[in-house]
């Protein structure tokens, strides 16, 4: 696409929220799920911590930096009071016995420079400071392991006053933290658990029913899971049944019908065989035999190779099978495939629908091209002629039963309409499908996509 049609695109904006939100939510079962547990779990951790740091921590935290700068101006307001070494000394040892604090004095010096201070705790710290303290003070959270150093200059020299970490700083945080996050974690991966175990019945549902899609047995599958999903697994069950036995009675009637009309049919050639030459026999001869090749056709079309079960071939051998059948039609095949490719399917039904192509192919062209594509999603088989082609608003008519480009009714030019009705059915059938393209030599394309 050239730079300039690159404005026919809708912009973002033009794209509902909605279908912008949906991009990037899972698309599985069991991430859906997930998310409906993890999330909630998630919000509630985070609207939980908020609510802890905003109103607890916050609240514990700033009473305790007040307790403490309240200490230590009353310490220092004492000492300053205190008029002898005596009424000092009793200071000192009420600050360590009652407060908790160490105070040394340093006198004739000056107050050290201050470092940069970091995280909440030591902010709120300074802030309940500066309320009680009426002298210059410096703040040092780096003094020691679990230690904070208080500074405070006075007239005569340095207060160094040394508080315990323990008493700004409460415990509990951590063990909210570690709290929360280890139960959401264990809660999560037992939530984890017992979705895998419910999800594994739904898995083993949808392989189930793409199995019996492709046509393949499935006597791994058991019902087993929650209600819901035993009652979709009978009913898969049930549903299996149900098309067996209605393609089991079409075919059984249709085969009584086609023994009923055989019989006659034979009659009337053994009675045209014994009546000799005569005007019109060799008409009425090639009038029954096009009513048994119809008769064959309407047999095979309901027959479906409803009998045959899925098995393990390769695809290589069995493109040569058909090939070596087709030439015997005097037509040119060139076959392409590179290198064995095996696949489970239906081998003979399989073998039918890419028949029916190539003698299409070799009916209505001179020469034919068969190749192979494979990917991860499944195999590919096309057919290209030299034919006159169809057009393309004609080429899904097609596949209608007893529908011919050729108007007239003569099996001659234009079979009994059933062949690429067949072949789609088998398609199908095996989960996969076949469709009509324009090919590269000038007539028909007709490609048939087994999945894997």
């Amino acid at each position: 696409m050239r730079l300039q049609d690159l404005s026919s695109f809708p912009s973002l904006r033009s794209v509902p929220l909605r279908l912008r939100i949906k991009r990037f939510l899972p698309r599985s079962l069991f991430g859906r799920t997930l998310l409906i547990v993890v999330a909630p779990t998630f919000i509630m951790l985070a609207v939980a911590t908020y609510v802890f740091f905003d109103r607890h921590w916050y609240t514990v935290t700033q009473r305790m930096t007040h307790a403490l700068s309240g200490d230590i101006a009353f310490i220092v307001d004492l000492l300053q009071k205190s008029s002898n070494p005596q009424s000092t000394a009793e200071v000192l040892d009420m600050a360590v016995q009652k407060m908790d604090l160490t105070v040394r004095f340093a006198p004739g010096q000056s107050l050290p420079s201050a470092p940069a201070l970091r995280g909440p705790i030591a902010i709120m710290l300074k802030h309940e400071l500066n309320r009680s303290l009426s002298n210059p003070y410096v703040l040092d959270m780096r003094y020691a392991p679990e230690t904070i150093g208080i500074y405070v200059g006075v007239p005569e020299g340095v207060y160094m006053i040394l508080s315990p970490e323990r008493r700004i700083y409460t415990p509990t945080t951590q063990v909210f933290i570690l709290w929360m996050t280890g139960s959401s974690i264990l809660l999560t991966s037992v939530a984890l658990l017992f979705m895998r175990n419910q999800i594994r019945p739904v898995r083993r549902l949808a392989e189930a029913a793409d199995s019996i899609g492709k046509g393949r047995e499935v006597p791994w599958f058991k019902i087993e899971g929650a209600s819901e999903v035993r009652q979709a697994g009978a009913a898969l069950l049930v549903m299996r049944e149900r098309l067996k036995r209605q393609i089991t009675q079409r075919t059984a009637m249709l085969a009584g019908v086609s023994h009923d009309l055989r019989t006659p049919l034979t009659r009337m050639k053994l009675q045209i065989a014994l009546m000799g030459a005569s005007d019109g026999l060799e008409e009425l001869s090639g009038d029954i035999a096009e009513m048994e090749e119809m008769l064959n056709a309407y047999l095979a079309f309901a027959r479906g190779e409803e009998g045959e079960s899925a098995v393990s071939f390769d695809l290589k051998g069995l493109l040569e099978e058909s090939v070596t059948a087709a030439r015997r039609q005097n037509g040119e095949i060139v076959l392409n495939v590179p290198s064995e490719l095996p696949m489970i399917a239906r081998r003979n039904a399989l073998k039918r629908a890419i028949g029916n192509l190539l003698g299409n192919a070799l009916r209505y062209g001179n020469r034919a091209e068969v190749s192979v594509l494979q990917d991860e999603n499944g195999v590919s088989v096309i057919i290209d002629d030299d034919g006159p082609g169809i057009p393309p608003d004609r080429r899904e008519d097609m596949f209608r039963p007893f529908t011919r480009l050729e108007e007239s009714r003569n099996t001659a030019t234009g079979g009994v309409g059933l062949g690429l009705t067949i072949a789609r059915d088998i398609a199908r059938f095996h989960g996969g499908d076949v469709i009509l393209e324009d090919s590269s030599l000038g007539g028909l394309r007709a490609r048939i996509w087994i999945p894997v």
